[in-house]
């Protein structure tokens, strides 16, 4: 058996000189593996195969793992950008219409939905000059409806915010819009003892904008900023 090289000269030299660019080669790595299996026959059971192959299915495992770990984050550190931006808007303001004008305007926009409806409790009729004037964002409605809206009228206590998606919006919360709703935020508000509770609902067109499987952290503190700005307009 002749032992001279059965490979070009140049091309044995340069993989010499650099041979962890075949290891870095998964394909060239897995034809040479290959190769080795077929010159053994089929009657070997090749344990270091096995083990390499065992490897390679773990090693694109962790690396699928580690693009999501990513994603997420990337995503997270998005969204977390996104709500300072919104707090920042909802800041600005000096006198209270202004300040609820923006939230169907630029805070809408900064947060990517389409519309922002306040709904705020009241024992009184809605016959607030302001309550007209800021109809578009601003409505009022009966003790207990805020409850019973964020719950569905079942008999539980209403959590925080709820992420939910539509078949249609509520005309009573999204009126002109309400044929075009999907999902929908629901963030009940606190305003203080002696105060009958709010309600901020964030609309949007895409169903999966908001579903009951996001997190809920993000607009949890914008809630708590929101409210803590209406206490002030407020008393």
């Amino acid at each position: 058996m002749s032992s001279s090289p059965m490979i070009d000269e140049t091309l044995r030299e340069k993989i010499i000189a650099k041979p962890e660019s075949i290891l870095d080669d998964q394909d060239l790595m897995r034809a040479l593996i290959a190769a080795n299996e077929k010159s053994m026959g089929g009657n070997i059971v090749d344990l270091r195969g096995i083990a390499m192959e065992r490897l390679e299915a773990r090693l694109d495992r962790l690396e699928d793992t580690h693009r999501s770990v990513i994603a997420a984050a990337y995503e997270n550190l998005a969204g977390t950008n996104q709500i300072h931006r919104a707090v920042l808007r909802m800041l600005d303001p000096t006198e209270f219409e202004p300040f609820l004008r923006d939230l169907g305007g630029e805070v809408a926009e900064i947060l990517r939905v389409d519309t922002v409806r306040l709904v705020l409790e009241s024992t009184q009729n809605d016959t607030d000059p302001a309550v007209t004037r800021l109809g578009d964002v601003l409505s009022v409605a009966e003790p207990g409806f805020i409850d019973r809206y964020i719950t569905g009228g079942r008999n539980a206590p209403a959590r925080p915010v709820v992420l939910r998606q539509l078949a249609h919006g509520d005309p009573a919360i999204f009126g002109e819009a309400t044929d075009y709703i999907r999902s929908e935020a629901c963030l009940r508000l606190d305003f203080g003892a002696g105060r009958l509770p709010g309600m901020l609902v964030l609309g949007a067109e895409d169903p999966h904008q908001f579903t009951p499987q996001q997190g809920t952290d993000l607009l949890t503190f914008f809630a708590g900023v929101f409210e803590r700005a209406m206490r002030r307009w407020l008393s």
